[in-house]
């Protein structure tokens, strides 16, 4: 039996992206709709090109994501990573050349937590001497 899916899980900030990879013509499904409709940022779209370009796999995968939390920068970050697992799930020959452009790690950057006495992260109440 040929299994012609595969799944993987991409993280970034706080977005988790489940995406699965079917053999077809390179349609991209988010969340039911169409990446065009998802994703308003040109850019966003690239990103999320980027796996297939560089493992010259693209129009080669139907993708059908759900993703969840975040903005859409950080769910189109997530959308990546869980594209590059999934062609890795697909043939791991791929993972040299994915890892060497840095798609396989998960970004860990996520906001720093607001600390008390502050206004913010980093940020300090106005300091007044008199």
């Amino acid at each position: 039996m040929e299994v012609n899916r595969y799944y993987g899980t991409g993280k970034r900030k706080t977005c988790i992206a489940r995406v699965w990879l079917k053999s077809g013509t390179g349609e991209i499904m988010v969340n039911k709709r169409t990446v065009d409709d998802y994703f308003p940022r040109e850019t966003l779209k690239m990103l999320i090109q980027q796996p297939f370009e560089l493992t010259g796999t693209q129009g080669k995968f139907n993708v059908y994501a759900t993703v969840k939390g975040g903005g859409i920068a950080g769910q189109a970050g997530a959308l990546k990573h869980g594209i590059t697992k999934a062609l890795l799930e697909y043939d791991q020959e791929l993972r040299s050349i994915l890892k060497k452009a840095g798609f396989v790690r998960r970004d860990p950057r996520v906001k720093e937590r607001k600390k008390y006495g502050q206004r913010g992260a980093r940020a300090r109440f106005q300091f007044s001497k008199r």
